[in-house]
Formats: C-alpha cells, sequence, structure tokens
C-alpha cells in the first residue's frame, strides 16, 4: 500500500511482509501497520518529556484559574497526578490502568470519598492532556494519550457521607442558651462571642463555614427582604468558580447581628468602620505587616469549626454530641421543614441549585403521609363543598 508523506512529499511502501520484524517502534499483531505518526517519530531524551510534564502541569492549573476555579482547588488539581506518577517513576503517558490500581488498592487506599476525588482529579488531567497535547506528544516521543481511568476503575458517587441526623429544635435552643451564658466569664471576651454568633448565624441562615468567614461588614443589607439580608460568596459548580447569593437574616438572626455589630465588633484591632473589613475577623493581625493593617484577615474556617467542637462538647446534651459547620446547616434545612417550609423554599435559603441536592438535607424530618394524604382529601371535600 502506498501513501505520502506530508513532511517529505513522498510516497512510501507500507507492507508487512518486506519490513523488518526488529523495526523500531513497530508492534506486533495481526496486521503490520505504520502510521505516518509513528514514522515521524524520532527519539528524545528523557529530559525533555520532563519538561513538558512540567509545562503541562502549570498549562492546565492556568487553565483551570481562566476557568473560575478557586485557588483552594487549584492547589489540589495536579497533586494526585504527581503522587501516583512519583510512586511508579513513569510521566503521565506512560501510566496505565493496572498502575493506577495497584496504587490506590495499595499504598494509596484511603476513603473512598478521597480516593473518588483524587481519580477524578486525574481523569480530567488526562483530558485535558488529550485535548492539547496528544498530537505532540505522539509526535515527539511516540506515546500515545490515554486516561488509565476506565470502566472498570472509575469510581461512581453513591452517596458515602450518610445520613447526617441533627439535634433537635429543642436541643438546639438549648444548647444556645448555654452557650451565651458562658460567654460574660468567657477569657476573650470578643473571640467568644464572635464564635457564638458565627454558630448561630449558620444555624439560622444555613450558610456554610467558608461562606460566613468571607462575608464583610459592606456585605451586611439591612433593608432587604423583610429583616435585611447578607450577601455570601458560595462555592460554584463545574468550574464556574464562587457564586455570589443572599443568605437570609430572619428575625432573630437580625437582632442578633445587629447586636454584635454595635457592640463587640469593634472591640477586635482594626478598623471597623471599613466596608471591606471582615464580620468575623481574627484576633491577631499579621505581624509581618505591622500594627497599622488597617483591617484584619478573615477568621479561618478551621478555626471555627474547632471552636464548634469544644462548645458542643461542653453545652450540647442528647444523642448528638458533636457539632459541625455542616451539620448546623442540615439542622437549619431539617427544622424549617418541619415547621411546613415548602422544599423550594428551603432551597433557596441552602443555594442549591437542583432539589435533588436539598431533598438529602431534611431526610431527617419526621413526615406522616398518611396524615398528609388525608389532609389534602378532606381539603377536596371542602373546596367542592364550596365551604373553603
Amino acid at each position: 500500500m502506498s501513501v505520502v508523506d506530508s513532511e517529505t512529499h513522498r510516497f512510501t511502501l507500507i507492507s508487512g511482509r518486506d519490513t523488518p520484524s526488529g523495526t523500531a517502534g513497530q508492534e506486533e499483531g495481526l496486521a503490520d501497520v505504520l502510521t505516518l505518526q509513528r514514522r515521524g517519530f524520532h527519539p528524545s531524551s528523557r529530559d525533555a518529556e520532563e519538561a513538558l510534564y512540567q509545562d503541562t502541569l502549570a498549562e492546565y492549573c492556568w487553565a483551570r484559574d481562566v476557568a473560575g476555579l478557586a485557588a483552594t482547588t487549584l492547589n489540589q488539581l495536579v497533586q494526585p497526578v504527581i503522587e501516583v506518577c512519583t510512586f511508579h517513576g513513569v510521566l503521565p503517558w506512560e501510566l496505565s490502568s493496572r498502575m493506577l490500581d495497584q496504587y490506590f488498592a495499595g499504598p494509596g487506599k484511603r476513603a473512598h470519598s478521597t480516593v473518588r476525588k483524587k481519580i477524578t482529579s486525574i481523569d480530567q488531567y488526562f483530558a485535558f492532556l488529550e485535548q492539547r497535547y496528544a498530537g505532540e506528544i505522539l509526535r515527539r516521543f511516540g506515546a500515545a494519550v490515554e486516561s488509565p481511568v476506565d470502566a472498570f476503575n472509575q469510581p461512581r458517587h453513591r452517596g458515602d457521607f450518610g445520613l447526617r441526623i441533627p439535634p433537635s429544635r429543642a436541643e438546639m435552643k438549648a444548647f444556645f442558651g448555654s452557650w451565651r451564658q458562658e460567654l460574660e466569664t468567657a477569657r476573650k471576651y470578643p473571640v467568644a462571642v464572635r464564635n457564638y454568633v458565627m454558630a448561630k448565624t449558620a444555624y439560622l441562615s444555613g450558610t456554610r463555614a467558608t461562606e460566613l468567614c468571607l462575608v464583610r461588614l459592606g456585605d451586611l443589607h439591612w433593608d432587604n427582604g423583610q429583616w435585611g439580608r447578607f450577601l455570601v460568596r458560595g462555592k460554584g459548580a463545574r468550574g464556574s468558580g464562587p457564586r455570589e447569593r443572599e443568605a437570609f437574616m430572619f428575625a432573630e438572626g437580625r437582632e442578633l447581628l445587629w447586636w454584635y455589630v454595635e457592640n463587640v465588633r469593634g472591640l477586635f484591632p482594626d478598623n471597623c468602620l471599613d466596608p471591606y473589613a471582615p464580620l468575623f475577623p481574627s484576633e491577631r493581625l499579621p505581624t509581618a505587616l505591622g500594627a497599622d493593617l488597617p483591617i484584619a484577615p478573615a477568621m479561618c474556617a478551621d478555626t471555627f469549626r474547632r471552636s464548634l467542637r469544644r462548645a458542643s462538647l461542653a453545652h450540647l446534651k442528647g444523642t448528638v454530641t458533636v457539632l459541625f459547620p455542616h451539620l448546623l446547616r442540615h439542622a437549619c434545612a431539617t427544622h424549617n421543614y418541619e415547621d411546613g417550609m415548602p422544599l423550594w423554599d428551603v432551597q433557596v435559603l441552602l443555594g442549591h441549585e437542583w432539589p435533588t441536592t436539598t431533598v438529602g438535607y431534611p431526610a431527617t424530618a419526621k413526615g406522616d403521609p398518611e396524615r398528609a394524604s388525608l389532609e389534602s382529601s378532606q381539603r377536596a371535600v371542602r373546596r367542592l363543598s364550596g365551604k373553603a
């Protein structure tokens, strides 16, 4: 069979019987077919492959940064790829499905959610590699780029987070009441009040810990809605980056936040009149920048988690003894749903895009389908009889 070479513009005869069996780069099979890309392959040094590998990692992070991913997410994108390739001592285009299985079934075995996240990151990196560098890698190094994540080792999301059972409304009321009585005797009064207000705001508004940490004083809009609202920067989805939305204060939250801003926020060592100052600041200013910093850095989400855990162990009584920020979010959804809030409004409260996500939050709400069906029938009878 005759084919033309795009570089030399000459015809070449490709024949399996006339080609020597020891030709470099030719694989044995039922038919000996030599592709044009493999004919144009010239051996390259290992250093050149390593350099291209590093360039692809950097360019992949740049591309995802342009797509709008957060900085914390960018730091975790390529780490699983480096982890697996370093363990086997290979480059990504030399990685096979068997190598991936050996690592995550052996030394890399972790919780199912962790493994799923890492394998998904590896698969996304290979999608980028195939899209932008597959031709160059095949032309320069003679290697075909193919993701080692196939239909057999690709993990599925089975809802492995389990069922989160929040405390009852009475238990939450007793918890915050006991915690507030302790504030007056706290060694660091502003810090203790900040932790308390942050926890109760998360419970009342259903916001996440990272969202509350990013709220600034200028994000409080006291005149919006019935009791005021505040702007939060929620997490993105499918590479969209953080999404802004309005969170609800409600009557109790408005009173609490107003008292905190008027009486406690000014006790922190920064300018509380700056609208860009964080609502929940850190009590420590960066020493490298000096004490003249106009605003304090925002509180870290891990600091909030630790303070909430200590407070729950000390003040929460009942079957649930340990609280974490996302459980407050589940408690907010469950208690509002039990009080009669429609599922659509719970979805708006939590800032979910899909109602299927919201359904899992009030999963422990006490419902009685038989009573609901009976009440629906009674309403229909009253409406048809003209009594409604």
